[in-house]
C-alpha cells in the first residue's frame, strides 16, 4: 500500500465488536438536475479482535464510500483514480478487493505480534462536490493508519466532463501562454490570504520549491471560481493542515479560455 507522509485532519476512532459482519453496503439514492447517483460502501473488519490501553475491545476495520452513477464510463474513471492511488502493486480489481487486502495485511501483521494491541483502520471517501449540465467535481479523500506517529490522509479532486466522458483538465481551461498570468494572479490572492506583504519571502515558512510560489495539482471549480488545494507537509508544516486558494470567475478574465465552465455564467 503506497504511503503519504502527510497529515490526516479528523482521526477516527472505530469501536466494533465480535459480532459484527465482516462486511456491509448501503445505498442512498439521490437525484440531480443531471445525473441520477447512489451512494454505496463496502466495510471488511478483522476477526482479530485486541485490547487497547483502555480495555477497549478494537478490531481492524476498512470502509470505503463511493457514489454510482448511471454512467458506466464515468464510474470506470473513479475506480481507476483509487487504484492509482492505491499503487500498481496492489492487485485489485474492485473496491472490496482494496478493503479486503488491507485487512489481510493486518492479520499478517498480527500473527507475528499477537501481544500487540495496535489497530490498523482505512477510510477511503468520494463525494461529489458539484453538478452542472455537463461538469462534475469529486473529492477523494484516502486516509489510512497502520502504525507510527499519526495516519496519513490525501485530498485529492476529481474533474469530470460528462459531455465529453473525459477528465477534465487545467490545460482543457487555462491556455498554456497564460499559465504564467495565472500563476501570479493566484500568488496575489495567496499573499493577501496569508497576509503577507508583496515582497515578504516565502521561505522558512513554507515548503515552496527554491522559495517560489507554484499552484498545486489539486483542483476544482466551484460556484465561486476556481479552487486549489494544497495538502498537508505540500506547502506547510504538519500542524497547519490543507490549505485552499480560490480564484474568483472575475479575476480569470482573459486567462481563462472561452467556451469553458470558467467563462459560463456562474
Amino acid at each position: 500500500m503506497k504511503k503519504l507522509a502527510i497529515f490526516f485532519i479528523g482521526i477516527c476512532i472505530f469501536s466494533a465488536c465480535r459480532n459484527e459482519k465482516n462486511r456491509d453496503s448501503s445505498k442512498n439514492e439521490i437525484t440531480v438536475d443531471t445525473l441520477t447517483y447512489a451512494y454505496d460502501s463496502v466495510k471488511i473488519y478483522s476477526k482479530n479482535v485486541v485490547k487497547t490501553d483502555f480495555k477497549i475491545s478494537d478490531t481492524t476495520k476498512a470502509v470505503i464510500t463511493y457514489p454510482i452513477f448511471k454512467n458506466e464510463i464515468l464510474n470506470n474513471y473513479i475506480l481507476r483514480q483509487v487504484f492509482n492511488y492505491i499503487g500498481e502493486e496492489e492487485k485489485a480489481t474492485s473496491y472490496k478487493d482494496i478493503a479486503t487486502s488491507f485487512v489481510n495485511g493486518y492479520d499478517d501483521f498480527h500473527a507475528q505480534n499477537k501481544t500487540s494491541a495496535q489497530t490498523w483502520w482505512l477510510t477511503i471517501s468520494v463525494k461529489l462536490l458539484r453538478q452542472t449540465n455537463n461538469y462534475i467535481a469529486l473529492q477523494y479523500i484516502n486516509s489510512d493508519y497502520s502504525g507510527g506517529a499519526h495516519p496519513n490522509t490525501s485530498f485529492s479532486y476529481l474533474n469530470y466532463n460528462t459531455k465529453t466522458n473525459s477528465a477534465l483538465t487545467l490545460d482543457s481551461l487555462i491556455a498554456t501562454n497564460q499559465r504564467e498570468k495565472l500563476v501570479s494572479v493566484a500568488e496575489a490572492i495567496f499573499r493577501k490570504d496569508e497576509k503577507l506583504t508583496t515582497t515578504e519571502p516565502l521561505s522558512g515558512k513554507y515548503f515552496f520549491s527554491d522559495d517560489k510560489f507554484h499552484l498545486p495539482e489539486n483542483f476544482y471549480v466551484s460556484n465561486k471560481g476556481l479552487v486549489f488545494l494544497y495538502n498537508p507537509y505540500e506547502i506547510k508544516p504538519y500542524s497547519e493542515g490543507i490549505t485552499k486558494l480560490t480564484i474568483p470567475f472575475s479575476t480569470l478574465k482573459g486567462i481563462a479560455k472561452p467556451n469553458t465552465i470558467l467563462t459560463e455564467t456562474n
